[in-house]
């Protein structure tokens, strides 16, 4: 079965000519009519460009790059010119917004060769951590359809566990590609801030926001990102610290290499069948030869409150653009600009987005800003020194992604604070701006009705900033190692 390939093997097949393009294409797109009416992680659909693409790099007949030839669908907040693009907001959905340009990810994809066959589901301007705030609709967990798939990159992540598609390109500003990657049992990499470009990708909090990849294996992640990662004159924020050969560092192997188990990480109430199986990911790792070592980072348990006064007031900022004025939800007859205003994003936006609004500004507002704003500034510099020191001790550290394998549907529709304490192991790593790697290492099992169930289980692995390369070595060395990775969701 063509579309359940990795990367890498797909690239063999192609550059062996036992397989094309078109077909390799025809397979993900089949995969996708048969499964997703059940999961629905694809909101727009491109099959046409993408199989005429997919024909011209058959006819050059070159297969130089690994990822030519290879299909993906990008998370629906990524701009391609001529694909419509909504952020799955009724603000752009009205009109099916279409860009005139190109995001500098997809356009470097487009030049090794890659093919975008369509946009994958997320929350709506990527706020959620379920895919619920979608105007598409929640997405499907593939393991389980009572689930969700988590978020905001649930699409991408349930496309890649049902082998919709080889790959799928997401963001992660708080957890959203790491914690999807968990629920749904892929690889996921969240990158160090600046190391790929967010030109063309719809912001929700700058200085937040990381451009990353769900994939099937590590090795696929370390070859997506050797694609997109490095400077960008189109985006000031991008880096200029050399891209290393991600590839070349997978075979190094783990031993002796000093891995850090952060004690704030195993906390009460976190599910026991998690806790248990990031300890034996770390069991595993001592037995390659790694040392295991427990560390403190005493201002991980503020990272919460941190991030929901900095990432909402960032949205307040960013969701200013959104008037209906040049584009996106207009309405009929307005009584004057000031109504027109109101309509248009009260139509417009959903719960979630209207909420962010409104904290945003309240803790940006005179006589609230230094309560509020500056105080966590403050503690978000206290957290990212926090990780520095350990770094300063530690090669990597190792975590769970998510206190609990994915929730049903639903079950924190009505408490919104819950929803944000999903990423109470996440948002650290995005205030600091370090790197990311979350990889399956187990199941959680429970007996329902219909007999046992069982749930992917995710940790993450943490590095210093740029250091994605020996994420990738560790992460890799886990993966040859095991074969959480290789499981598979019947549907």
């Amino acid at each position: 079965m063509l579309h359940s390939l990795t990367i890498a093997q797909a690239h063999e097949k192609l550059r062996k000519k036992e397989v094309s393009a078109t077909e390799l294409l025809q397979a993900c797109i089949d995969r996708v009519e048969k499964t997703d009416g059940t999961i629905n992680a694809v909101v727009h659909r491109n099959f046409e460009g993408a199989l005429i693409e997919a024909k011209k790099i058959d006819a050059a007949g070159t297969f130089d790059s690994p990822l030519s030839g290879i299909p993906y669908l990008a998370k629906d907040v990524f701009c391609e010119a001529g694909v419509p693009t909504t952020a799955c907001s009724n603000m752009l959905r009205e009109k099916d917004y279409i860009p005139p340009f190109d995001s500098t990810t997809t356009k470097r994809l487009k030049a090794a060769g890659a093919i975008s066959f369509g946009k994958a589901n997320t929350d709506e301007f990527t706020m959620g951590a379920s895919t619920e705030t979608s105007c598409f609709g929640v997405t499907k967990n593939p393991w389980d359809t009572t689930r969700v798939a988590g978020g905001s990159s649930g699409g991408s992540a349930a496309a890649v566990a049902a082998d919709e598609s080889l790959f799928a390109l997401g963001t992660d500003t708080g957890g959203s590609i790491r914690q999807p990657a968990s629920f749904c049992g892929c690889t996921g990499i969240k990158v160090t801030y600046g190391r790929t470009s967010r030109f063309g990708v719809m912001s929700m909090a700058s200085s937040l926001d990381t451009i990353g990849t769900l994939a099937k294996t590590v090795e696929d992640a370390a070859l997506v990102l050797q694609a997109i990662a490095g400077k960008d004159p189109l985006d000031a924020t991008t880096g200029d610290a050399p891209v290393p050969d991600y590839r070349a560092a997978l075979s190094k192997g783990v031993k002796g290499l000093k891995i850090g188990l952060p004690k704030e990480y195993f906390i009460d109430g976190m599910s026991e069948d998690v806790e248990k199986a990031v300890r034996a990911a770390a069991k595993t790792f001592e037995k390659m030869g790694a040392t295991i070592v427990d560390v403190s980072l005493p201002y991980s348990p503020y990272a919460i409150a941190t991030y929901y006064v900095l990432c909402p007031s960032e949205v307040s900022s960013n969701m200013a653009r959104y008037d209906g004025v040049r584009y996106g939800h207009t309405v009929p007859k307005p009584e004057s600009l000031i109504d027109y205003y109101e309509r248009v994003r009260s139509e417009g936006f959903g719960p979630e987005v209207k909420r962010r609004i409104m904290i945003g500004t309240y803790a940006l507002s005179a006589g609230y800003y230094d309560a509020y704003y500056r105080k966590a500034q403050k503690i978000r510099t206290l957290i990212k020194r926090d990780f520095e020191q350990a770094f300063g001790q530690m090669d990597v550290l190792l975590a769970p992604v998510a206190p609990t394998p994915a929730f049903t549907i639903g079950a924190h529709t009505n408490d919104p604070v819950q929803m944000y304490l999903e990423d109470i192991f996440t948002a650290p790593i995005n205030l600091s701006g370090i790197p990311g790697l979350a990889i399956p290492c187990g199941f959680s099992k429970s007996v329902t009705p219909s007999g046992v169930e069982e749930l992917p289980i995710g940790m993450q692995l943490l590095g210093p900033h740029f250091r994605e390369d020996l994420l990738f070595q560790v992460g890799h060395a886990f993966q040859e190692e095991t074969e959480w990775h290789v499981q598979k969701p019947s549907l």
